[in-house]
Order: structure tokens, then C-alpha cells, then sequence
């Protein structure tokens, strides 16, 4: 009988969560895996947040007033409306498909509420509610053409951004334009100061209740990360958060309360943008928009009723131009052929594209629309303070969005060859 000594085998070492040598490495685990994301070509919002430093450093430093408030108040309220077109369109990106009817539907949807609430009469309340349904309507019916009878959805919408200017002219009749009573959703969209008095507390509440919002929702969920073993924010970046969010919107406050405080059609924009998001990170419907978006044949695999997602993204996005036709009537106060103005479009796809979601699908967030409309307003206010013509405006603003996809086609292409994609 042999003598030998059976050692039992060494236990398996557990695998570490990298996320957990990231956070417990401090500042330094942050810069490292910092770096690795933009080695790995995941640049995130970065090549947005440099455009916008270097946009604003190079008009302000050509005019010392560019950083005026009324700088601020311009750029503020009137990105919103076609803003609230590159939020929907961000839902359509995401599945890797273009929607080019949202400028008509945006005008056309201006002309509906005009005529129901004008001419017909009808509660401004109640025309709102029945323009967006409208909205949501047009975009379904795109949706389903593309969805079930299987037409690109470029021809579809392209025949939607014909067909939609065409109601819109034939809803506005001779005149070409109608008037909007300072009434309702107008009033509200064309109010100067939240809270409707002018009062420059309002725009201080707002951003203690998004400061304190961001703090209370990253503990609660720290709480349940915890809970459940899983990697979860330390109590250090929870708070360096809460500061930078607290500076931001402290700042953008104290800069517009210095004119006319905070824009109505601003707070209702931002107040979008967070539930999209939420939708988009936190449900399975969003989940299932990115999974489309990223490969149709697994998604299907799955179960995932990809004709279900495409119908309605294209009815979110509807819903949105009509919001946005609202917003951009109420600059206006009138509904007129201005309304689906082919530049809009144009500037809604470059405002999500340039805040960083994809073209190809599958990545992409809804604070995409603000970022690119940001970059977008900041030029557009630098361009028209130094007196350029609108030439030269449309062709910095065509230098930019190129700029934008060749980052992000530079960016897939680093995921691919380092294996993250």
C-alpha cells in the first residue's frame, strides 16, 4: 500500500468583478480604466465635451460678450424645439434606421393645433392632446409600412417628409400661416421664467430638486447593489457626482436668472429627457430597442417581437416632432410653412449625432439630444454675434457633423479590432 499523501486540490480563485479593483483602486482606478476605454475606442461623451470647450474658448475669446446671459437665454430656448426632434430621433438611431419625416410632421403637427384651436375653437388643452396623438399616429403608420410590409424605412419617410408638407399646405390654406392666441401650451412654451412669475427662485428649485434627486436615486441604489452583492458606487463618487451636478446646474441658473431665468420649453425639455432615459437604462422595452438595434436575428432568437419595437419607436419618435412642431410654433407665435423647414431635420439628426449616438445602431443615449444641440446652439450664437453669413454657418455646421460620424466610425472600428464591440 502506498504511503503517498493525497493533497486535496486548491479551491478555484474566485473571479473579481473589474469594476471592484477599479472603484477600490481610488482616483487611480478610475484613471486606468478611463484610459482603457478610450484605448479600447469607447469615447463615450468625450469628443463632445472637448467640441464645446474648444467652441466656447474660441468665441469667447473673439467676443468678450459671448458668455452673457443673454447668450445663455438664446441658446436655452431655442435648441428646445428642434431638441425634442433629435430626442425622438434617438430612439430611431438606436435601431440603426433613419427617420426622415419628423421636419414635417413637426410643421404639420403646428398646423393641426393652429386650425383645431383657432379656427374650430377647440380647448388649446385638448388640441394639444389630440396633435400629439396625431403625431403618434403618423409615426406608427411609417412604422408598420416598414415594420410589416417590409419597405426601407429611408423610403418610407422619405415619402412622409413629402406627403406630411403637403397635408400641412393644405391645412394652412391661401394664407400660409395662422396666428396663435398667447394661450395654453403656447403661452406655456413661450414663457420667458419657470413657475410662469418670473420669479428667479424657480430656477434655483430646480436645480436643488435635480441635485437632490441624483443624490437620493444614487444611494438607493447603492443600498440595493449592496443588498445584492453586486459591484456598487462607493459613497465618494456618489458625492463627486452630486458636487459636478450641483456646479452644473447652480451655474446654468445663476447665468440665465442674470436675463429672464429659466425657460419654460427648457424645463419641459429637460423633464423629457429624464424619462426617456430612464426607459431607455431601466425597462425591458429599452433594453429590447438596444438589443434590436445591435442584431436583429438574436433579438428575434429571443423572443423579442421586433415588428412590435420598430412601430413603436417610429410613434415615439412621431409624438416628439409634434411636441417639438409645438415648441417651435410658439417662438414664433404662428403656424406657418416655416414650421417643416427641411433645416430642422437636418439639424436634428446632426444634433444626435454629434452628441454621440451612432448611426449604426445599438449605442447611443437620449442625452445625446442635448449635447449635440448644445454644440449646435453655441455655434450657431457664436456665428451670428461675429455677423457670418448663413453660408459659412451651414458649412461649419457640415465640417461638424462629419467630424461627429468619422469619430464614431473610428470608434467602431477600435471596439471591433480590441474585441468590445
Amino acid at each position: 500500500m502506498s504511503n503517498d499523501i493525497k493533497t486535496p486540490a486548491s479551491a478555484p480563485t474566485p473571479a473579481v468583478d473589474p469594476r471592484l479593483l477599479q472603484r477600490e483602486a481610488g482616483l487611480a482606478g478610475y484613471l486606468d480604466e478611463f484610459k482603457r476605454k478610450v484605448r479600447g475606442g469607447d469615447l463615450g461623451s468625450l469628443p463632445v465635451v472637448i467640441g464645446l470647450i474648444v467652441i466656447w474658448a474660441v468665441f469667447s475669446l473673439n467676443d468678450g460678450k459671448y458668455f452673457a446671459a443673454t447668450t445663455g437665454t438664446f441658446v436655452a430656448y431655442y435648441m428646445v424645439g428642434v431638441g425634442l426632434l433629435s430626442l425622438g430621433l434617438v430612439f430611431v438611431l438606436l435601431l440603426g434606421e433613419i427617420d426622415l419625416s419628423v421636419g414635417a410632421v413637426s410643421g404639420l403637427a403646428a398646423a393641426l393645433f393652429a386650425v383645431l384651436s383657432v379656427n374650430h375653437g377647440m380647448n388649446p388643452w385638448l388640441a394639444v392632446l389630440a396633435t400629439l396623438v396625431g403625431g403618434a399616429l403618423i409615426g406608427a403608420l411609417q412604422g408598420w409600412i416598414f415594420a410589416k410590409i417590409g419597405v426601407p424605412a429611408f423610403v418610407v419617410t422619405l415619402a412622409g417628409f413629402l406627403g406630411w408638407q403637403g397635408v400641412m399646405l393644405w391645412l394652412l390654406g391661401s394664407s400660409g400661416t395662422i396666428n396663435l392666441p398667447d394661450t395654453g401650451l403656447n403661452h406655456f412654451f413661450s414663457g420667458n421664467s419657470f413657475f410662469m412669475g418670473g420669479d428667479i427662485a424657480g430656477g434655483y428649485i430646480l436645480a436643488t430638486l435635480a441635485t437632490a434627486a441624483l443624490a437620493v436615486s444614487s444611494f438607493l441604489e447603492q443600498g440595493r447593489r449592496r443588498s445584492a452583492g453586486v459591484p456598487f458606487r462607493p459613497t465618494s463618487e456618489i458625492a463627486l457626482r452630486t458636487v459636478l451636478l450641483a456646479v452644473g446646474a447652480f451655474g446654468a441658473a445663476y447665468v440665465l436668472n442674470q436675463d429672464r431665468g429659466v425657460p419654460n420649453a427648457l424645463v419641459v425639455f429637460l423633464a423629457l429627457l429624464i424619462i426617456a432615459d430612464f426607459v431607455l437604462r431601466r425597462t425591458s422595452y429599452g433594453r429590447k430597442i438596444f438589443a434590436v438595434g445591435g442584431n436583429i436575428e438574436a433579438s428575434r432568437r429571443a423572443g423579442i417581437s421586433v415588428s412590435a419595437i420598430r412601430i413603436s419607436v417610429y410613434a415615439i419618435s412621431g409624438t416628439f416632432a409634434a411636441l417639438g412642431g409645438l415648441a417651435i410654433a410658439a417662438t414664433t407665435s404662428a403656424a406657418g410653412q416655416a414650421g417643416a423647414d427641411p433645416n430642422n431635420l437636418m439639424m436634428a439628426i446632426a444634433a444626435a449625432v454629434i452628441g454621440g449616438t451612432s448611426l449604426f445602431g445599438g449605442r447611443g443615449r437620449v442625452w445625446s439630444a442635448l449635447l449635440g444641440m448644445l454644440v449646435i446652439s453655441s455655434i450657431q450664437a457664436g456665428l451670428y454675434m461675429l455677423g457670418l453669413n448663413l453660408d459659412i454657418q451651414y458649412m461649419i455646421m457640415g465640417v461638424v457633423l462629419l467630424a461627429a460620424v468619422v469619430v464614431d466610425s473610428l470608434s467602431r472600428r477600435t471596439q471591433k479590432s480590441s474585441g468590445r464591440a
